[in-house]
C-alpha cells in the first residue's frame, strides 16, 4: 500500500529516526526515537511488515511471530532493563497498519503515573538520546539473540 507510513518504512522509500531492534520475515520491532528530541527509554513498537490494518487480519503466521516478538521484547526489557510492569496496546487509528506499543513502567514509578501513556508524563521518567539510546537498544538486540530459542522455559 502506497500510502502507509508504516508499508513505506518497511520498503525503505522513507527514513525513521527509530532504531531497529528485531526483524524477522513477519514483524519488525524498533525503539521509538523522537529524532534527537528525548526518548522514553525501552519504548518499542512491533510492527506486522505485510500490510494488515488489524490483529483481526493477520494470517497464522504472522500470529504467532507478533505474540512471540511481544513476548520476547517484553522479557528483555524486564530482564535487561529492569521494567516491573509491561504495558502493549494497539490502537490503530492514527496510522492504519497493524503496529503495537510496548511501554515498561520501571520501578519508582509512582502510582499516579501507571498506564501506558501516563508513565510517559512522569517528571523522572527515564528518558534519552543519542548514545543512551544506542545502548538500550543494543542490551535489548542482544538479549533477544541470546533468548533466540527459548522464551519462558
Amino acid at each position: 500500500m502506497d500510502s502507509c507510513f508504516i508499508c513505506s518504512k518497511h520498503q525503505g522509500t522513507i527514513t525513521t529516526a527509530g532504531k531497529m531492534i528485531y526483524e524477522d520475515d513477519y514483524v519488525y520491532i524498533g525503539h521509538i526515537d523522537k529524532g534527537g528530541n528525548p526518548a522514553y527509554l525501552g519504548y518499542v513498537m512491533i510492527d506486522i511488515k505485510r500490510h494488515a490494518e488489524t490483529l483481526a487480519d493477520m494470517n497464522l503466521e504472522e500470529a504467532k511471530a507478533f505474540g512471540v516478538a511481544m513476548a520476547r521484547i517484553s522479557k528483555a526489557l524486564r530482564e535487561s532493563e529492569g521494567a516491573e510492569h509491561i504495558y502493549a496496546r494497539v490502537s490503530g487509528h492514527g496510522v492504519p497498519h497493524l503496529h503495537m506499543h510496548i511501554t515498561p513502567r520501571y520501578p519508582g514509578t509512582p502510582k499516579e503515573y501507571w498506564g501506558p501513556r501516563e508513565v510517559l508524563d512522569w517528571e523522572n521518567a527515564p528518558y534519552g538520546t543519542g548514545e543512551t539510546l544506542d545502548r538500550v537498544c543494543e542490551r535489548l538486540r542482544a538479549h533477544m539473540e541470546m533468548d533466540d530459542e527459548t522464551i519462558n522455559e
